[in-house]
């Protein structure tokens, strides 16, 4: 879907890697089931939780070993106590980063009610500051386009769905499909049959929803399958590890969104529908490695133990096991 970013990757992987070293192959999804064929060593996959499962069954084929890095729907929970100006802002810029088109994009935010209006006019001012208002929004040179048309008209799909199943559109909406372009946009009131809640949304649209008991978050949350990402914003150190302790997620941050992928530390990974694996780092380096174990001896000290087992042979024995 990206065929110049693939013709640049070919040319550099050509200038750089001998072959047998690094073979880049493009094309559609009959040249990646014609790899999935073949008995790799191990196959790493970045995509969608539905393909995922396909190279996934592919490798079983073969008993070939996978890393896979998926998505879903990343939440983020805002709470009374938050610093909402600096939230607002972090999280327009997470979620229009390549216009919202990224795996641990934040699908959907949680604010606590007493607060939600004062966040969503901050997230109004931050975009507002970052890509224009209007039809400027249109013509910012600092939002990334949609990556086609049908993915275009996907995004606007979702819009439709919902605001015809009742929510409320708080910022944004425009959208031009010929110019792949979908402004960043805010909806509320959301029904739960929308589909909006129900895919991962990858693009610039972020409901927001209100909630009252933190518990109820939580529940929700785990009612869903283990997202990628989890997101909170809070300056109560009690919810923070609440949250924390009572989810399970791929990665998360307190107080920020995204940079966990970022820190070449740490273990970028998901948790079944996310994903299976991780890498980055030394991590990155284990998932394409085998650590495999090797003794090397020139005294057979365990001949000790062959039998037939003498007297002397099952003390020796005993010591040894209270040894270890």
């Amino acid at each position: 879907m990206t065929p110049h970013l693939s013709a640049l990757m070919a040319a550099i992987v050509r200038e750089v890697f001998a072959e047998d070293e690094v073979a880049l192959f493009q094309g559609d999804a009959s040249v990646s089931q014609a790899l999935l064929d073949l008995p790799f060593d191990h196959i790493f996959f970045t995509g969608s939780p539905a393909i995922g499962r396909v190279v996934m069954a592919a490798a079983a084929k073969h008993l070939t070993s996978v890393t896979l890095e998926l998505g879903g729907k990343s939440p983020t929970i805002v709470d009374a106590t938050a610093d909402l100006k600096a939230a607002a802002a972090n999280l327009m810029w997470s979620k229009c980063t390549n216009s919202g088109q990224t795996c641990i994009a934040p699908d959907h935010v949680y604010v606590q009610e007493s607060v939600k209006d004062r966040f969503v006019q901050h997230c109004r001012e931050a975009l507002a500051k970052a890509y224009g208002e209007g039809d400027a929004t249109r013509d910012s040179p600092h939002l990334a386009r949609i990556v086609n048309h049908s993915h275009t008209q996907r995004i606007i799909g979702l819009l439709d769905d919902s605001l015809q199943k009742g929510a409320r559109l708080l910022a944004g909406g425009q959208h031009q499909t010929d110019r792949q372009f979908v402004a960043p946009t805010l909806i509320d009131n959301i029904s739960p049959d929308a589909k909006i809640m129900q895919e991962e949304i990858f693009g610039p649209l972020l409901p927001v929803i209100a909630y009252r008991d933190l518990d109820e978050v939580i529940t929700k949350i785990n009612d869903q399958p283990k997202p990628l990402a989890l997101y909170i914003w809070t300056k109560n150190h009690k919810v923070a590890d609440k949250v924390l302790r009572e989810t399970s997620s791929g990665g998360a941050c307190v107080n920020h969104s995204v940079v966990q992928f970022l820190h070449g530390r740490l273990p970028f990974g998901g948790v079944n529908n996310s994903g299976l694996g991780s890498a980055h780092g030394i991590y990155g380096f284990k998932a394409f490695s085998h650590e495999r174990a090797i003794v090397k001896t020139w005294l057979l000290l365990a001949s000790t133990f062959y039998p037939p087992y003498t007297p002397l042979s099952r003390r020796l024995i005993n010591w040894t096991l209270r040894l270890v």
